[in-house]
């Protein structure tokens, strides 16, 4: 048993932010930044108000529409007001904010042991937010539920519970209550573990919210003097809410059946450090992970079943960027510290091909923000420099082999061709288009018959095709052009199939880039048709189990 590991190991907390486009992510992002004194200001998106543009975007096409497209990860050390032990590390992988992008946020959601379920307190549960729920719930990711934007006009506070209960079946067990409806946000109830109102935190605002919320803090009695319409509600709403049952219980947290509950506004930073000391208390540390039994099966060495916290290091990559610097055309690699300490320089072994990786460059990202790791824990994640051999999934490990599952992945349902505009920038937008290519988020295709200048693009959603022509612009200096294809199903198949759909009508064979003949098919019905006319022909979907 190595100590020092467990020890380092037992102070981390790793999670992500999950919410539908608009609901504060990147604003949260640096708010929490903010509270840990990571930044001296917060920025918000597009800079509005007199405030800088939001620090962790950093692509042309974040900087122009507000959006987090890209995944940067936030290392800080936070230590919650009285707590007496050593501070906790808190890695914060902030998640792509566009609806079209829930591939790459599913590859985050691979990296973290905990999730920040952002609502936005005027829409409630939207789409994408119970999409990434349910991508949690599957990996058995607890849940801490903040309600953002509560200075805002929004919904009542027990009718955002009754929703969450109804739509998702979660229950919420509030920890701190709103004092003031939404659009009134005066503070917060900090509640008991039983549900019992024991403080009232009276938010003070600042300059345009971008410097941290001085608090006041009052006893139920004093509360009650201060505020006492908003306190007495907040009081009434917190006690139905406890004898219904909803309070806090650790195991029921972490099986992804309760979930505490804390109102805010990112935006005025009131509620921020109260997210942060319940991640601290409540997230589970980091735990063992288990090797893919497949690879278990076919390995002709001997590998570990399990890889415990504190056995030798090991890692999973779980998302490949290009393009982050200009200047050096680089592709960076995402890497989660598994087991064991990370040490800048040592040489590991990439478990799929068996060779070995150099680790003399690594990396702490957030957005255009690069420092220098020498050594990292379980938990942390660690940008790996010249990184174009991995890919999202793939294992890296020292001393006994080990091979974590294979990434999962959602199937393709948008097809285009993309070509320069001129021929002469052909290499350039070869260059452009393996350096995109490694990240794994759109998938390339082509056939003969298409040539390697017009090949066919793959993706879960159409506005990564926008993302990769403003970055072949941006970055390559090439202009493209997409044209759609009658294709809307891609089916993984075998030579012997492909050479029997070619003659279909409907159906066009391409080669990935990872040697998969991949057939594409006009649409569903069209794919059945096919199916139950042969039988005999090997289609496999592209979703991973």
């Amino acid at each position: 048993m190595n100590q020092s590991i467990l020890s380092e190991a037992s102070r981390r907390r790793t999670f992500a932010v999950i919410a539908h486009p608009d609901a504060g992510k990147s604003t949260l992002t640096e708010a929490l930044a903010l509270h840990a004194h990571v930044i001296a200001e917060a920025g918000a998106v597009h800079g509005k108000a007199g405030r800088k543009a939001t620090v962790s975007d950093w692509m042309e096409m974040e900087k122009d529409r507000g959006i987090s497209i890209a995944s940067s990860a936030l290392q800080f050390e936070y230590k919650p007001e009285g707590y007496e032990g050593e501070p906790y590390m808190i890695n914060l992988v902030d998640t792509p904010g566009h609806a079209d992008f829930s591939e790459d946020t599913y590859r985050v959601l691979t990296a973290v042991d905990a999730a920040v379920m952002l609502i936005d307190g005027a829409k409630g549960l939207e789409p994408q937010t119970l999409k990434l729920f349910r991508v949690c719930k599957a990996r058995g990711l607890p849940i801490i539920t903040v309600v953002n934007k509560w200075d805002r006009p929004g919904k009542q506070p027990l009718e955002l519970v009754d929703e969450i209960v109804e739509e998702i079946g979660l229950q919420p067990t509030p920890l701190f209550w709103p004092v003031g409806e939404a659009g009134d946000f005066k503070g917060l109830a900090r509640l008991s573990l039983d549900g019992e109102p024991e403080e009232y935190i009276h938010f003070l605002r600042t300059a345009g919210g971008s410097t941290i919320a001085p608090e006041e803090h009052y006893s139920p009695n004093e509360a009650a003097e201060k505020e006492p319409v908003d306190w007495s509600r907040a009081v009434e709403e917190a006690e139905l809410l406890a004898m219904d049952g909803a309070i806090h219980d650790e195991e029921l947290f972490l099986d992804c059946t309760t979930s505490p509950m804390i109102f805010a506004s990112a935006m005025l930073n009131f509620g921020v450090h109260q997210i942060l000391d319940a991640l601290c208390s409540l997230a589970p540390r980091p735990h063992p992970r288990d090797s893919d039994p497949q690879a278990i099966e076919e390995s002709t060495t001997a590998m570990d079943e399990t890889r415990e916290v504190d056995d030798a290091f090991s890692g999973v990559v779980f998302k490949v960027q290009a393009g982050m610097d200009k200047k050096h055309r680089d592709t960076l690699a995402f890497m989660r510290v598994v087991s064991g300490e990370f040490e800048r320089g040592m040489q590991v072994t990439h478990a799929q091909s068996g060779r070995s990786f150099s680790t003399k460059y690594a990396l702490t990202v957030f957005g255009r923000s690069r420092e220098t790791v020498e050594s990292a824990f379980p938990g942390d994640i660690v940008g790996l420099v010249n990184a174009g051999s991995l890919a999202p999934g793939d294992t890296i490990y020292a001393g006994k082999k080990v091979q974590f599952p294979p990434m999962p992945q959602f199937a393709p349902e948008h097809f285009c061709t993309l070509r320069a505009k001129s021929l002469g920038k052909y290499k350039q937008f070869r260059k452009g288009l393996e350096q995109l290519d490694s990240e794994g988020v759109v998938q390339i295709l082509k056939n003969d018959a298409r040539g390697d200048a017009n090949p066919v693009m793959a993706a879960v959603g159409p506005m990564q095709f926008e993302v990769m022509q403003a970055r072949m612009e941006n970055e390559y200096n090439v202009e493209t052009v997409t044209e759609p294809v009658p294709y809307s199903v891609a089916r993984k198949t075998t030579p012997e199939t492909a050479e029997e759909l070619r003659k279909q009508r409907g159906v066009e064979i391409f080669t990935r880039t990872d040697g998969e003949l991949i057939a594409l098919f006009g649409d569903k019905w069209r794919l059945q048709f096919i199916e139950k006319e042969h039988p005999e022909f090997e289609l496999e979907t592209l979703v991973a189990d």
